[in-house]
């Protein structure tokens, strides 16, 4: 039997919005600790700071970084996603567009943040908008959610057969590479933000059912997966609530 080949990038990249209330209802949100990080990392605090948050989906970080008294403006390319943002944070302005060619003017940034969603970006694009829009000093963050257990149970569910891979250290080398090869040499710091949640079953298993991966694959094999991954799941948290425990990747480089 022929396997059908990997839905598109961009066919997994759209296929958030559909599905924003479900994103927005149950991916995790992001510690205090991160964004006491970024502050350092970045070197300056974030309340006062003019902040473009992109691919700022539903607005889960640009919401903190709005209740940490960031001046923020959203940018999200998705319609669905952007519909659910406008509903849910009427306070905070949102434009259309993405990293690759930010609808935002030249030197008007103190900081912009990319929250789970650099890797939708092409990195030789958006390092040279980045830069464009950011003042002198200002700082580029990417961040991302990782499971610290190392688990990669969606990619495996998804695109079985498929060796396992390390999908954030291909995340952090590219933007690494594409700093690096800039004229302005960006160069990243690293740090990581462990963190925990305990959350219901089904807000976990929700939470997987809305990465892009899971999204576009045949709806059978979905559904086969997450209740193959309630039943195990409920042997070894018999009460119905998961530890969810992540590591966040952080990664900061600032302008000369």
């Amino acid at each position: 039997m022929t396997s059908s080949p990997p839905p598109a990038h961009t066919d997994r990249a759209h296929s958030f919005n559909a599905a924003a209330a479900q994103y927005a209802a149950n991916r995790p949100s992001y510690p205090p600790a991160l964004f006491d990080a970024l502050e350092e990392l970045a070197g300056r605090p974030l309340a006062g700071a003019r902040v473009a948050d992109i691919g700022a989906g539903t607005g889960i970080s640009t919401a903190l970084l709005h209740e940490r008294g960031a001046d923020v403006l959203a940018v999200e390319p998705g319609d669905g996603m952007a519909a659910h943002f406008r509903l849910t944070h009427p306070g905070i302005p949102i434009v259309r567009g993405d990293g690759n060619a930010l609808p935002l003017a030249d030197s008007c940034a103190d900081l912009l943040t990319y929250a789970q969603s650099w890797h939708w970006t092409d990195p030789d694009r958006a390092v040279p908008e980045a830069l464009r829009v950011l003042r002198p000093g200002g700082a580029l963050a990417l961040w991302w959610n990782r499971d610290a257990a190392g688990r990669h149970r969606v990619d495996r569910a998804a695109d079985r057969p498929r060796p396992p891979i390390d999908r954030y250290a291909e995340r952090e080398t590219a933007a690494v590479r594409a700093g690096r090869t800039h004229p302005e040499r960006l160069r990243f710091t690293r740090r990581e933000v462990r963190w925990s949640r305990r959350v219901p079953l089904d807000t976990h298993l929700a939470n997987l059912g809305s990465h892009s991966r899971l999204l576009v694959c045949p709806g059978e094999l979905r559904d086969a997966f997450l209740a193959e991954e309630r039943d195990h799941l409920l042997e070894v948290f018999p009460d119905g609530f998961v530890e969810e425990t992540y590591d966040v990747l952080l990664l900061v480089a600032t302008t000369p």
